[in-house]
């Protein structure tokens, strides 16, 4: 047994003192501020030039930063850029990028890692594809300085390379963007406000993101997508909660800080809890898509599509997906209702909402039967909801069905295969369009291009040759003209069922402050006070 003396325990107090009085005089060190939340879908594809999907672009503001940006009065702002300056002629951009820039690998940005990045972009958006087929030369000239040269004045050039949604010209370091743009980039490495943590990604749990500490903000106040990107906690946590009631039950117990996408019979549950605050963030709301894939049967025939958009009733999509009326609304134009494009032309196909109508058209096309593959996102409630009323409408007019459940991440994969059914393709999916996505025809999902389109890949000439020529008008009238041939076009080949204007409320704790009104959910500015 070991024996203490009296002279043993003075001489321990002896040496423990000082060691005490020291660590008194040192002050704590402040505790880790960490910003949970669950996010609308889990996050599976990293690469947000490689898809549209919006799990995808979110995790893409996370990271990386843009040339401009979209603020909320739907103006273009500069953000990696100081200046810039155009020809006389119009046809010669000059952007010069704002000092302080870094790499979260510690390299400088660079022009050339400007113009990697809009040509990979450029090959896969629709505005950006517009943008590149007037685009003579994109380089370089010096570090700080890229030029751009064009065939012929083009009236879109910074709303395009400063769109604020899907897809996103995020800006990568040039080895990165001379990845194949049909093909998903393996490195991570962006220069925004915050750092991916690549090895504490859990697929299907957990994301992780921290405080970019070199990070120069710009000194503008935040509005929407522009603006100061202030990062405000160390350490950002996207927890994916596939259970919704479980993913409510940990807001309220406190576990979880923000709630982005609650499903919509829950939201009524949270309203009456005290230390929570739902509200609707996105003043412009969202547009409900049911697409069709154009290459296979039966949706290869576009009377075969009409007939099924005829059956799409909008008010049934909105009350089985999101229920209370104060969050949806009926619009029967492509361009979200309200905003300068509106307009009702050709929309009686949408409009119609009868089975009977429906039934008439799809007896009178070719129709043999052929079952329709529709993949079921069952992790997104609102989603989920609309696969099964349009399975249900679509055997109420005499079509054979077949719905496929899978999480959106699946989803997001899949719907890239142009395979036969029986390979893994599909035959429609269920999405949603921000509204300031699909502000003008420029949009991907209005698209006629099928190399180059978005998933479903419609085929249509005159359809590009509208949208070619609103990019290049400069008369807001003549563009308001143009928009509407493309809606009518859009309708006339059966493109996409359109199923109403939604509005989806987040959720959060009331100790939670800085949050952006914005169509995208950001991250920076927000603080937790614990």
């Amino acid at each position: 047994m070991l024996r203490w003396s009296r002279r043993h325990i003075m001489a321990a107090a002896a040496v423990a003192l000082p060691l005490t009085m020291a660590a008194q005089a040192v002050p704590a060190q402040a505790e880790e501020s960490v910003l949970r939340v669950i996010p609308h879908a889990d996050l599976k594809n990293l690469d947000p030039i490689w898809t549209t999907a919006y799990i995808s672009r979110n995790h893409g503001y996370m990271i990386y930063d843009t040339l401009f940006a979209m603020d909320a009065n739907l103006e273009v702002q500069p953000q990696m850029v100081d200046t810039w300056t155009v020809s006389d002629d119009n046809k010669t951009w000059t952007f010069v990028l704002r000092d302080g820039l870094k790499f979260h690998d510690g390299q400088p940005v660079k022009a050339e890692d400007a113009v990697a990045s809009l040509k990979r972009w450029g090959a896969r958006d629709g505005m950006g594809q517009a943008l590149f087929a007037v685009i003579e030369s994109l380089e370089a000239k010096d570090d700080k300085t890229m030029v751009m040269q064009l065939s012929e004045p083009y009236g879109l050039v910074l709303q395009s390379i400063g769109k604020i949604s899907s897809n996103v010209p995020f800006i990568m370091p040039k080895r990165i963007a001379e990845t194949d743009p049909f093909e998903q980039i393996s490195e991570y490495v962006g220069s925004g406000p915050f750092v991916f943590q690549e090895d504490e990604w859990v697929p299907g749990s957990k994301v992780v993101y921290l405080k970019n500490e070199d990070y120069v903000p710009r000194s503008e106040p935040p509005s929407f997508a522009a603006g100061g990107k202030v990062a405000k906690v160390d350490r950002v946590e996207w927890l994916y909660f596939p259970d919704q009631t479980t993913a409510m039950n940990a807001l309220i117990s406190g576990e979880i800080d923000f709630f982005e996408q609650p499903a919509n019979d829950l939201v009524p549950i949270m309203e009456r809890d005290e230390g929570i605050v739902v509200e609707v963030n996105d003043p412009l709301g969202n547009i409900g898509f049911a697409r069709f894939n154009h290459l296979l049967p039966p949706f290869d025939n576009a009377d075969v599509r009409r007939a099924a958009m005829m059956a799409m009733k909008q008010e049934d999509y909105m009350t089985a997906a999101v229920g209370d009326p104060k969050y949806w609304k009926t619009c029967y134009s492509v361009f979200p209702c309200g905003t300068p494009l509106d307009n009702d032309v050709e929309s009686s196909v949408m409009a119609a909402g009868s089975i009977d109508a429906a039934k008439q058209a799809l007896a009178a096309t070719d129709y043999d039967g052929t079952p329709v593959v529709i993949m079921q996102p069952t992790d997104i409630p609102v989603l989920s909801a609309f696969s099964l009323v349009t399975a249900q409408k679509l055997r109420q007019i005499g079509m054979t069905v077949d719905v496929q459940a899978m999480d959106w991440s699946t989803l997001t994969s899949r719907r890239a295969k142009r395979d036969p059914v029986d390979q893994g393709g599909w035959n429609m999916f269920h999405t949603w369009w921000i509204g300031a996505d699909v502000i003008n025809p420029m949009a991907i999902a209005f698209s006629g291009n099928p190399e180059a389109g978005w998933f479903g890949w419609a085929d249509d000439l005159e359809l590009e040759e509208y949208r070619t020529a609103f990019a290049t008008a400069t008369d807001p009238n003549a563009q308001k003209d143009i928009a509407a041939k493309v809606q009518e076009r859009l309708f006339k080949i059966g493109a996409s069922g359109h199923l109403g204007q939604f509005f989806v409320p987040v959720a959060y704790r009331d100790n939670v402050e800085g949050l952006i009104k914005s169509p995208v959910q950001f991250f920076w500015n927000i603080s937790v006070d614990r």
